[in-house]
């Protein structure tokens, strides 16, 4: 069997992603996302049973998608903390990059949700983050990987808030450093300098030192 063969289900689901990502939740009707996924409307209603619903699972999928990877890195035993917190930015920062349909909406979402469940599901993955990042700097520090203790929140938004903010401005950049690049060739250059600096603030922040 084909494991790149997406189900149903996830055909639906990825179009819809790309029609809330350029249109909004407001702006965009259940036939357009029919007829993206080239379904007939009523397998909507039948897999998901409204637009609010398929857009709650879609925001279910991708943040369970993005738990899992943290989650597997946390547990790894062959790396030390200091490499766990780099994988953690490289896989981030390429989630942010792969999937800007996904993170537009949910910069949208950040704004001005009054969505419930969407509220509960961006708290939830936060914590859990939040929660991460404790495991790793508490051990970190015990094993003498760190040698600084700064606040959990703060290095929380260190690494989101400098991602979200890049990925936003993004274009802005582009522009102001006069870059004439394909997308695919300047986003290459952005994220890797990108991952680059938030690796040498966190370094700063944790008081690692590569050569102890």
């Amino acid at each position: 069997m084909n494991t790149n063969m997406i189900s149903k289900e996830e055909n639906i689901l990825f179009a819809a992603e790309k029609l809330f990502a350029e249109k909004g939740f407001e702006g965009t009707s259940t036939r357009e996302i029919a007829k993206m996924a080239n379904v007939n409307i009523s397998m909507i209603s039948y897999y998901f049973g409204s637009k609010e619903k398929l857009y709650e699972k879609l925001v279910e999928y991708r943040m369970n998608e993005g738990q899992f990877f943290s989650r597997d890195i946390v547990e790894r035993t062959d790396l030390n903390e200091w490499q766990k917190i780099e994988k953690i930015i490289d896989q981030f920062s390429n989630r942010i990059r792969t999937q800007k349909c996904f993170y537009r909406i949910m910069q949208r979402e950040q704004l001005h949700t009054d969505n419930p469940q969407i509220v509960e599901f961006l708290k939830a993955t936060k914590m859990s983050f939040l929660s991460m990042y404790t495991r790793i700097l508490e051990s970190g520090l015990k094993s003498g990987v760190f040698t600084k203790n700064p606040p959990i929140y703060l290095l929380h938004s260190t690494i989101s808030g400098t991602l979200f903010y890049a990925f936003n401005a993004k274009e802005m950049y582009k522009e102001f450093l006069n870059d004439t690049d394909d997308e695919n060739t300047f986003d290459e250059k952005y994220y890797t300098e990108l991952n680059k600096h938030i690796k040498h603030l966190l370094k700063d922040l944790l008081g690692y030192e590569e050569n102890k």
